[in-house]
């Protein structure tokens, strides 16, 4: 049996409703009370461009939006262990904490720009890929869902390189279909984080739209030349960080705020490959995992004994230990003022891991506000919105 995508979107909105209804009618975290319908009234500075954020997160993207010179006056994020973190770094933010699948058209304010990174776990090599047969895939529609209904005058997406496998081809054409029918000029590409200031490599697909009244296309910003290493990110932190207390707890003995490290065994998994990465060379990718997380670059390379089996240096064991979770946060490009809060390092590793990194983020915003800033001027309504039938996206077939 073959279900349109409009047919299986209304199903999960359906069951995700369910599951979501009761808690969202008022969430606690801590000592803070997040209610469903955020109504705080919060002065937002006019002069500003001001964006509508997402699968919002620690907030990578919205930072480097910030420094990029724009207001994130909204944001969504629906992953509680998140909340106090975002708030905390974005405190003239209205965070509204509902799934997406929950929000309403008109919760959202109008606004110059959309972005956010849909959840990337269903193109990701690394985990099951399933796309949009999975429903954190389909999340994605939701986005273009208040996308169609807000008519900013551009968007932004990210999402990982797996989105781009052969697999996943129709549903992102059709994704980028939807964009255009829209009324959106769009481009994407697969950048690597390291050609951009950030001392990761790290391939992120990403997805920008200009409204075609602007007359305008979106070109991808040329790599900025040099690349940075762990010691330009890190180097100042060596011999500071300490322990988690009973592998993945808060340690109060940290000095630098969150300069903390998860202990514990390796999996054979981790074990199959080389997991350090010189203080001369960029950081493997940050993974939203403390227990995937790189090894320090003060231990040597790890040494193969067989296939997809290597072992520690023999003689250097004690050398060996992930990034600790602000080491992370540094190659991801967060400035040190950017707080992370959490009860477990899992949490911190995840949040971070998730993130887009900050400098990457804000040379994309940069290019944005240079791009909109040189029209002579920009229309001051939104065009009227092609009507879509519900078959225009239908035929992505689901195995039953």
């Amino acid at each position: 049996m073959q279900l349109s995508l409009t047919d299986e979107l209304r199903r999960l909105r359906s069951e995700l409703k369910r599951e979501t209804e009761e808690r969202d009618n008022t969430i606690e975290f801590g000592e803070t009370n997040f209610s469903s319908a955020p109504t705080t009234v919060i002065k937002h500075d006019s002069t500003l461009m001001n964006i509508a954020s997402f699968f919002s997160g620690a907030g990578g993207l919205d930072r480097g939006f910030e420094l990029a010179g724009f207001e994130v006056s909204w944001a969504n994020e629906y992953d509680k262990t998140i909340w106090s973190t975002y708030q905390a770094n974005f405190p003239n933010s209205i965070l509204d904490v509902r799934s997406i699948v929950n929000i309403l058209d008109s919760d959202v304010p109008d606004c110059d720009g959309m972005i956010g990174g849909p959840p990337c776990q269903s193109w990701s090599e690394a985990g099951a890929a399933r796309g949009i047969e999975d429903h954190r895939g389909q999340l994605f529609f939701e986005y273009i869902r208040i996308l169609e209904a807000k008519r900013p005058k551009f968007f932004l997406a990210e999402n990982v390189s797996g989105i781009l496998f052969k697999r996943h081809r129709e549903a992102f054409e059709r994704i980028l279909g939807r964009f255009s029918e829209l009324g959106y000029h769009v481009t994407y590409s697969l950048l690597n984080a390291s050609d951009y200031g950030v001392p990761q490599d790290r391939e992120r697909v990403i997805i920008v739209g200009y409204r075609t009244d602007l007359g305008i296309r979106f070109e991808h910003p040329t790599p900025v030349g040099s690349k940075l290493a762990l010691r330009d990110a890190i180097g100042d932190l060596d011999g500071k960080a300490v322990p988690a207390l009973g592998r993945d707890k808060p340690n109060s003995a940290a000095v630098i705020p969150n300069h903390e490290f998860m202990t514990g065994g390796f999996s054979s998994m981790f074990m199959s490959r080389n997991r350090v990465r010189s203080w001369d060379k960029p950081s493997f990718t940050i993974q939203a995992g403390g227990r995937h997380a790189p090894l320090h670059p003060q231990a040597p390379a790890m040494e193969k004994v067989a296939k997809d089996k290597l072992v520690f240096a023999p003689g250097s064991e004690e050398l060996y230990r992930r990034l600790s979770v602000r080491e992370c946060a540094r190659v991801q490009t967060f400035p040190d003022s950017h707080q992370f809060l959490y009860k477990s390092l899992a949490d911190g590793y995840k949040m971070i891991g998730n993130a887009v990194p900050v400098e990457l983020a804000r040379v994309l915003a940069v290019k944005i506000l240079n791009d909109l800033s040189a029209l002579p001027r920009l229309p001051s309504r939104r065009p009227p919105r092609k009507k879509l039938k519900p078959g225009d996206i239908t035929e992505i077939k689901r195995k039953r």
